[in-house]
């Protein structure tokens, strides 16, 4: 197999683990890293030992690059990947995929005309604590699934982030931000969604910074922190998920699945492993079952190996822009709902994405 040369454009916090985890798989290595800031850039290249460090319009036109790992902040999602498909390389993007529904749109459409895959994360639904919950559910250990509940609560990401004002902007929000984790771990074990609706408010219009480098600084809050939301499965299961920056304490589970016959819940979306627990209808307590599945480390560039076995193969990937395009629309559909006291019907429809092999490992992408 083709080992692919792989640019990396935007060095800030998430990068780290995508340029450690690079040399796990055989299908791909990272050779150039860029960023707006070129000492961010070298830094990173000095730190992981990447060959190049450049601005990004000198990654896009290296034509040694066969793919780029688009890493940049979600307002620019799309530009910088219709910049790199227009100069012929596949793209792997960190989520969400857009932030407009109209510029996700013109990434596929772009996709579709180069004959480019056009990829994106989140892949924790890859790792083995997601994947052990679909066998679960594929083997028939809960019944019919009816209903579903996800939970992501926090007071915030200025606590502990660097530079957390993105997160209160236009495409931020704990919606955006996390549920993308959460919606594709959804889809991925229940299926597409037909209909939302939701209430979302903004509790706070101020937020104080409280960690360095930016201790003190105010943020201007412009988008909802509270939400709360309804989907309606194809499938006829009905799920109930709430995102917010607005709490402070909660012994809510992460995801639960209840179904005809038992319930299953499921480990924390952003991670790859477990623990995944099952009470079946005649079960005194919930027993924590063993992972089926390889990859339960953070283990994030295991989407960029799984497209380009795809890409390789001339199949479909699993990470596939379909699946986060449906999540993003999604995401919008619960707040045009609170918006505009509506059900919002989803116009997008995605393929549940095919389960991975049992006790898979890095050898997989041979």
């Amino acid at each position: 197999m083709k080992t692919y040369k792989v640019g990396v454009i935007g060095c800030g916090n998430i990068s780290s683990i995508y340029l450690k985890n690079a040399s796990l798989f055989p299908n791909y290595e990272i050779v150039a890293v860029a960023d707006i800031v070129l000492e961010k850039a070298e830094e990173r290249a000095e730190e992981y030992d990447i060959p190049k460090a450049c601005l990004p319009d000198e990654l896009l036109a290296d034509d040694s690059i066969d793919l780029i790992i688009n890493l940049t902040i979600p307002a620019v999602h799309a530009e910088i990947a219709i910049k790199a498909m227009q100069n012929g390389k596949h793209v792997y993007g960190e989520k969400p995929l857009a932030v407009e529904l109209d510029e996700a749109q013109q990434m596929m459409k772009v996709a579709k005309e180069k004959n480019l895959y056009l990829c994106n994360a989140p892949d924790t639904f890859l790792g083995a604590g997601i994947q052990t919950s679909l066998k679960l559910i594929n083997d028939g250990w809960i019944g019919k699934p009816v209903s579903a509940t996800a939970f992501m609560l926090s007071p915030g990401h200025e606590r502990w982030h660097p530079d957390p004002t993105f997160y209160y902007q236009k495409g931020g929000g704990p919606m955006f931000d996390m549920g993308p984790y959460y919606l594709t771990a959804l889809i991925a074990l229940l299926g597409p969604v037909a209909r939302v609706t939701g209430s979302a408010q903004k509790t706070y219009e101020e937020r104080t910074i409280t960690s360095q480098p930016n201790y003190g600084k105010k943020i201007k809050v412009e988008v909802p922190t509270q939400i709360n939301g309804v989907l309606d499965f194809e499938s006829g299961a009905v799920g109930s998920i709430i995102t917010t920056y607005d709490v402070w304490h909660n012994q809510l589970p992460f995801i639960e699945i209840y179904g005809t016959e038992g319930t299953i819940s499921v480990p924390d979306p952003n991670s790859f492993g477990g623990p995944v627990k099952v009470r079946r209808w005649d079960h005194q307590e919930w027993s924590e079952i063993p992972l089926s599945h390889g990859f339960p480390d953070n283990i994030r560039g295991l989407g960029v190996a799984e497209m380009i076995k795809a890409i390789e193969a001339g199949e479909k990937s699993r990470t596939d822009a379909s699946l986060a395009y449906h999540a993003l629309e999604i995401m919008h559909g619960v707040h045009i709902a609170s918006e505009e006291n509506r059900h919002y019907q989803l116009s997008s429809r995605c393929t549940r994405p095919e389960p991975l092999p049992v006790g898979m490992n890095e050898k997989f992408f041979l």
